[in-house]
């Protein structure tokens, strides 16, 4: 009975010749830690929205990053609270903001971590978005500017760059930012420094537990007049191709899960490392239905986890890095 040339079941039988025939794998080592860093000391605040995730400050930060190296995790990506925030995002890219504190930190206490900045305004803004603000006088209407705002980022890049970050991560979505933040860092004597664009980054509803935990929401309007339109696939093909054109060496597609179409075919188009941002909606969507009970958690962190994999991100920003090292250990 059967068909005993197409017998696929015969390879799913157990453990061991499942894991020999598995297609696609994950691995500590692709996975980047988002972690977020306050002012103080011994700090360890719950993100309410974002359950076993918390702001942290410097020395906790160490501590964390040391437990996650340990289990294989080689790289973080780094998002500050600084004390104060202004109209031209000081806290950015003064050289003893947050982000550049805990660099210096982690360059010490734990050297062979990766560090990645997101080089981003809104968490430093007063008004919570990512560029430059002009608000005409006694109206609701405003502009975000542009070029000004690459000024800002560039300098922040540079920043980073000289307080040890290795990987320059861009999320602004200002357009000509990649080849602003090259321009500087090469100027600046760190032509080495490789850039990361945040290329495919959509204005999405998936973002809201991570705006609490960056105290980053817009006080007024919102981004979509520069993140992505979910409807358009096109425009993120060209998106992408225009960071490449500028000289971005990694390129990201952000959120994942809802964009998985996005992330294979940049993964077919583009010959550059590829990564994918698990961001906050999907690793809080995911931590509610477990609690109530409606999916097994750990399975599906590691199931959600591979989809991207499978969809052709070979690197994967996710809160879960440190837990899934573990489960995959």
């Amino acid at each position: 009975m059967g068909f005993p040339n197409t017998r696929l079941r015969r390879l799913r039988q157990t453990d061991a010749l499942r894991s020999l025939v598995s297609e696609t794998r994950l691995t500590p080592e692709s996975f980047v830690y988002p972690l977020f860093v306050c002012p103080g000391e011994g700090i360890r605040k719950p993100i309410g929205s974002m359950p076993g995730v918390f702001n942290l400050s410097v020395d906790e930060v160490v501590k964390e990053a040391r437990a996650a190296y340990a289990l294989g995790v080689k790289a973080l990506i780094l998002f500050g609270l600084p004390e104060t925030k202004d109209e031209v995002a000081t806290g950015a890219w003064a050289d003893d903001g947050i982000v550049q504190r805990a660099t210096r930190a982690l360059k010490r206490e734990v050297p062979g971590m990766l560090l990645m900045g997101d080089v981003c305004l809104c968490e430093y803004m007063s008004h919570g978005h990512c560029g430059i603000v002009q608000q005409t006088p006694g109206t609701n209407n405003y502009e975000i500017l542009n070029d000004p705002s690459l000024e800002v980022l560039a300098r922040t890049a540079v920043s980073q760059a000289r307080a040890g970050i290795d990987i320059i991560a861009p999320s602004d979505m200002m357009d000509g930012r990649v080849a602003a933040i090259r321009k500087a860092l090469d100027a600046a004597g760190f032509p080495n420094t490789p850039i990361l664009a945040y290329a495919a980054k959509f204005a999405s509803g998936f973002y809201g537990p991570f705006r609490e935990a960056a105290d980053s929401a817009p006080q007024f309007g919102d981004r979509r007049s520069y993140q992505m339109d979910p409807a358009n696939f096109r425009e993120a093909m060209r998106e992408i191709a225009l960071d490449v054109e500028e000289g971005a060496d990694m390129i990201m597609v952000k959120p994942a899960m809802p964009y998985l179409d996005v992330i294979a075919a940049a993964r077919d188009r583009f010959d550059l490392p590829l990564a994918a941002y698990q961001v906050s909606g999907e690793f809080a969507m995911i931590e509610a239905a477990a609690r109530n009970g409606w999916i097994e958690r750990e399975r599906v962190i590691l199931e959600s986890l591979t989809s991207i994999r499978r969809a052709g991100a070979s690197i994967i920003l996710t809160y879960y890095a440190k837990e899934a090292a573990k489960l995959l250990g």
